[in-house]
């Protein structure tokens, strides 16, 4: 390596390539970065001139990275965050650190998991500043990016789900929380209850019936739509909602039924009037997995903040076990 070739660099630079590779968009990529269009447009010249690669075209979507640009994409996260590591203190003091940690989680972990780690972080190292967001489709893009710290999101065992952690992107690394299994939810006098009562409940009644589904990371269907598929059934999905409140509410106030995480069922009869019914088919469990980037191991504070999480959790489900 010649040290005075990268002397002539500005790695100021190496940010704004960075942010315009994930952007793809002169103006969103100076609203992130608080510059001017025209300042971010000059230091995109420079990045040129001293890369020696135009890096990207302008389209009518957008600007699209050449060659040149997207293999510097698949090397500069792991540089820049190795240039970020170099800005932080030798190690990791809890009470007296002003780090700042995001995440991003599916809607049940906020109510099933979150309380369970916020707390303990908060009294142990009272300065941090904590960001979450809502996993979405591209929360795991996020991740390998650097713009997220932790994901905490839903494994599904079934082959054609979207979320598969022996086919997790390169360089993501993750430990399960907890695993859970899937019953259903209807309310309070409910037609169905009777029938039940009377012990007809089974696969066919159940199939019969109308679902209230949640879209998640812009899917309708879920592991189990694919495991009845693969039987022949399908369930008559009649209303889709974004969000397990949502769903809950719509559940609460209509025929429709809703199967869903257990754990986030008991958040959901405390609002609403529902009943418990089991998912009447053997299904496969669903665990709930931390996800984060490999390049964080050497990060002291990365790993006491994953200690913490782990541990709580851990620590809370044995607790509800015994």
């Amino acid at each position: 390596m010649k040290l005075e070739n990268l002397a002539r660099i500005d790695l100021n630079l190496l940010v704004i390539l960075q942010v315009l590779l994930e952007e793809q968009s002169v103006t969103r990529a100076a609203n992130r970065l608080h510059l001017s269009q025209s300042a971010l447009s000059k230091s995109l010249n420079r990045l040129r001139e001293t890369l020696g690669d135009p890096l990207f075209l302008r389209t009518a979507h957008g600007l699209k990275p050449t060659a040149h640009a997207v293999q510097l994409g698949k090397i500069l996260p792991q540089s820049l965050q190795s240039l970020y590591q170099l800005t932080l203190p030798p190690s990791f003091t809890p009470h007296n650190s002003n780090r700042q940690f995001s995440f991003a989680m599916v809607e049940s972990a906020y109510e099933t998991l979150l309380p369970y780690f916020i707390g303990t972080l908060l009294n142990r190292a009272p300065n941090l500043k904590l960001d979450s967001f809502v996993w979405s489709e591209n929360s795991m893009q996020a991740i390998q990016q650097g713009q997220i710290d932790f994901g905490i999101a839903g494994r599904e065992l079934h082959p054609q789900s979207a979320f598969q952690v022996d086919r997790l992107p390169e360089g993501i690394a993750h430990q399960t929380l907890f695993t859970d299994h899937q019953l259903c939810l209807v309310r309070q006098d409910h037609p169905i209850l009777s029938a039940v009562a009377a012990g007809h409940w089974d696969l066919t009644v159940y199939l019969e019936m109308s679902h209230v589904q949640v879209r998640c990371e812009g899917n309708d269907w879920w592991a189990l739509d694919y495991h009845l598929a693969d039987l022949g059934h399908h369930r008559r999905l009649s209303t889709i909602v974004p969000d397990f409140y949502g769903a809950a509410s719509v559940c609460a106030h209509s025929d429709l039924i809703f199967t869903l995480p257990a754990s986030f069922a008991q958040h959901a009869k405390k609002l609403y009037p529902l009943v418990e019914l089991p998912l009447p088919i053997e299904f496969i469990p669903l665990a709930y997995v931390l996800l984060w980037h490999e390049r964080s191991a050497e990060d002291p504070g990365h790993g006491w903040v994953k200690e913490i999480i782990c541990e709580s959790v851990a620590k809370a489900f044995l607790n509800s076990q015994n």
